[in-house]
């Protein structure tokens, strides 16, 4: 196995020019593919609330639901950083309240960093984060928690008073000790400033080439959903097609009883089925012993050990 990303390893990434290979995932399948594909950071997103949940917002996320994914996910990815996001109000009530919260993240959930959204309304609760030895990522620009307050997903920072606002955000995290930042539906010149400016990783979603990373949420990159087509995705796969069609052919093969074929079904040379007396009663039936399982094949379904 290759060497544990930290938060080490991503800012000597930002530091040598390496682009920074980021993705989201919610399950231990998906982590352990992704993983072996080479991703540097898994964020277990709340934007599971969407893609896994249904919801049409993040806003319904819980800890507890985060917390459950995030066990998930850092049980399977062996190499990549795991990063959980801090859910809607978990972090915003107060900083004592988010230090709780990130501690059960990185505590039950295993994760190796939280990430919250927000700009310096939040350098506060960062450092204090921080200081309790709990590493913080960043996310300004466009924040589907504030979903409500922006009006809708709308890229941020195209005119002049909320750009100077989205650098002063960023700079101000940076001071308050995040290790990274995502910039998110933000024009690419403004990402480009804002990564000259600081020192450490940024990573863009809708944000240009110019960011230190990418990350992109895995089912949109596998073209899980046609419905979804926001300009900023770009569909390496097209796994709905590919999944409906298997679906298609498994249903059409057991409707016309060809699965399982003998291939797919398991035969026996000892199993003898004598039909049941209805007159005998259950409790004066013979105990017959169970059956002693094969030798070098284990419990599941004949699998070799």
């Amino acid at each position: 196995m290759k060497d544990k990303v930290t938060i080490h390893t991503l800012k000597k990434l930002r530091q040598i020019g390496q682009k920074i290979c980021m993705v989201t995932a919610y399950d231990a399948t998906f982590a352990r593919v992704l993983d072996d594909a080479g991703a540097d950071v898994i964020l277990v997103g709340d934007s599971l609330g969407m893609v896994v949940q249904g919801h049409d917002s993040t806003l319904p996320v819980t800890l507890e639901q985060m917390i459950y994914h995030c066990r998930a996910v850092t049980r399977a990815a062996k190499r990549a950083h795991v990063v959980g996001d801090m859910p809607f109000m978990s972090y915003q009530v107060s900083a004592e309240e988010a230090v709780r919260n990130a501690g059960r993240l990185v505590a039950e959930g295993g994760v190796g960093s939280v990430k919250l959204e927000g700009g310096q309304e939040f350098c506060e609760t960062v450092a204090k984060l921080v200081r309790a030895s709990i590493p913080v990522m960043g996310h300004i620009g466009l924040t589907p928690q504030s979903v409500h307050k922006m009006g809708g997903y709308l890229v941020q920072g195209r005119d002049e008073e909320t750009a100077r606002r989205l650098l002063a955000d960023a700079i101000a995290l940076e001071q308050a000790g995040v290790y990274a930042l995502v910039l998110e539906g933000v024009p690419l010149e403004l990402a480009q400033q804002i990564t000259d400016r600081l020192a450490i990783p940024t990573i863009g979603i809708g944000a240009g080439v110019h960011c230190s990373g990418q990350v992109l949420v895995c089912y949109d990159l596998l073209g899980m959903n046609p419905d979804f087509k926001p300009k900023f995705v770009k569909r390496y796969a097209d796994l709905y097609g590919g999944i409906r069609g298997a679906a298609e052919t498994f249903f059409r093969e057991v409707r016309a009883e060809a699965f399982p074929d003998e291939d797919h079904s398991f035969k026996s040379k000892t199993i003898r089925l004598v039909a049941s007396n209805p007159d005998v009663k259950p409790a004066e039936r013979e105990e017959k012993p169970a059956l002693a399982p094969v030798e070098g094949q284990g419990p599941i379904y004949g699998v070799p050990v």
